[in-house]
């Protein structure tokens, strides 16, 4: 991977470039003519965990999205034990985009959770710097698989765990659900609510921040290989 844009996180938590919207919050001017570089950043995670929300709540423009009504032929086939509530479902991918600057876009790509349409996932996975496993406390086995995927393609992440209104008792740290996903000390674990615009937002510049200190380590390990 070569990444070193350190704009992009600059440009992310001051909320320069593409994230200085409009009323409505969504961005009327169209992608600029002098964009030449596009990022690709993943948004992967079990089913109703809410990708879809996060890369809505984020994106400059309105996001594409595939929901779909969730039927009666899905129950017992889709596991909604846990998101009762829930009457739509992403049956490809969801899209939403960031501008950083003048020259580097973000392109946001949000997986489908279902099982079913997980042979999706390693086409989305193609041409991405990093991704964003999003996880429900209430179902931390979901997220098992797209952890398992993404060490499996040796993509950089970050985990963000989705904090939900109405949960009956105590939720689990975040060290006990570092513990509990057995994820590495350096891998950022932190809390989200991916319904809100600044949270999402926090949570890339978490990632872009944690591929830019990848990148400066294998910089520093090349240099030093040379000078031996």
């Amino acid at each position: 991977m070569d990444y070193n844009d350190s704009d992009a996180g600059t440009s992310l938590s001051t909320g320069s470039g593409g994230l200085d919207t409009g009323p409505g919050g969504r961005l009327r001017a169209p992608l600029r003519k002098s964009a030449s570089q596009g990022l690709k950043i993943v948004v992967v995670g079990g089913f109703g965990v809410g990708k879809t929300t996060l890369v809505g709540s984020v994106s400059e423009i309105r996001p594409l999205s595939t929901e779909e009504v969730m039927t009666e032929a899905s129950r017992g086939v889709d596991d909604d034990s846990r998101v009762r509530d829930k009457t739509t479902t992403t049956v490809a991918f969801d899209f939403g985009r960031i501008t950083l600057d003048s020259r580097n876009v973000l392109y946001l790509f949000g997986s489908p959770g279902q099982e079913r349409f997980w042979y999706l996932w390693d086409q989305l996975f193609a041409g991405s710097l990093g991704a964003v496993v999003l996880v429900d406390t209430r179902r931390l086995k979901d997220s098992w698989y797209a952890i398992d995927r993404l060490e499996h393609h040796k993509m950089p992440f970050v985990v963000a765990v989705n904090r939900f209104d109405g949960i009956d008792g105590p939720e689990p740290t975040l060290a006990r659900v570092r513990e509990a996903l057995s994820i590495e000390d350096g891998i950022p674990v932190i809390d989200c609510d991916a319904r809100v615009r600044e949270s999402s937002k926090q949570v890339l510049i978490s990632l872009v921040k944690y591929l830019t200190r990848l990148s400066d380590s294998a910089r520093s390990e090349q240099a030093g290989s040379g000078r031996r």
